[in-house]
């Protein structure tokens, strides 16, 4: 067992079978687990154990989901991954604006939920350890966060002031999305946090930029009716 897999991991469900599907798949991975079945509890037990991640479903009996994550963001940053039957993409956005890192659908394959817990462990263990400023690897891509430099495959990619300022911002949360409220907010300010085609269009740019094959990009990763994620490698 790798020290990753040893991650302790808070999973709220207030549905038993799901809870047995979630157990059996994650401690077959090596996860310690500790589980809650309503919000109060999600709260207590995230404040008295201290989990590396949380896997939150939204429809809990007590408080509703978004409530959990606001609250949790009070105190923590630990990574919160979303399980809803809730397709649609305003309840997607309501999470993530809250402060959850990445949202799963159900139902779900425990393949896509191990990627998407992998993914956000890797997040949170970089923001603990303060190496947001390192290089960040994606494929041939290269974000030299500290030297402000992009490569594609060794060949330095020039970038307009706001085309880096929208690609660092993705490459900090790399395999994280990003609502196009979150980007706007954070490269352009909050007076623009409407101005969805401003997104649009610079990620169009990015595209053409770096991707080979901008019309179906491998890197810069649409998430429909909800936002853009750096797919990390």
């Amino acid at each position: 067992m790798n020290e990753t897999n040893a991650a302790l991991l808070l999973v709220v469900d207030d549905d038993a079978p799901v809870r047995r599907f979630l157990r059996a798949g994650l401690t077959s991975e090596g996860y310690r687990l500790v589980e809650a079945v309503n919000g109060a509890e999600a709260l207590a037990q995230a404040a008295t154990r201290a989990p590396e991640l949380v896997l939150l479903d939204l429809g809990l009996p007590d408080l509703d989901g978004f409530e959990v994550v606001r609250r949790l963001r009070e105190w923590t940053e630990v990574p919160i991954v979303v399980l809803t039957a809730r397709g649609q993409d305003e309840d997607k956005i309501r999470a993530l604006d809250a402060g959850a890192d990445d949202y799963v659908t159900k139902p779900f394959s425990m393949g896509e939920l191990l990627a998407r817990v992998r993914v956000a462990l890797r997040h949170g263990a970089r923001r603990d350890a303060g190496e947001d400023a390192g290089p960040v690897h994606v494929g041939e891509l290269v974000v030299d966060l500290a030297r402000r430099v992009v490569t594609v495959a060794g060949v330095e990619a020039h970038l307009t002031p706001i085309e880096y300022r929208l690609l660092a911002l993705l490459a900090r949360h790399a395999g994280r999305v990003l609502t196009h409220e979150q980007i706007l907010r954070q490269v352009w300010g909050p007076g623009y946090a409407t101005q969805h085609h401003y997104v649009r269009v610079y990620m169009a740019q990015l595209r053409a930029k770096l991707e080979r094959d901008p019309s179906r990009p491998c890197w810069l990763v649409t998430e429909p009716g909800v936002g853009y994620r750096l797919r990390e490698a």
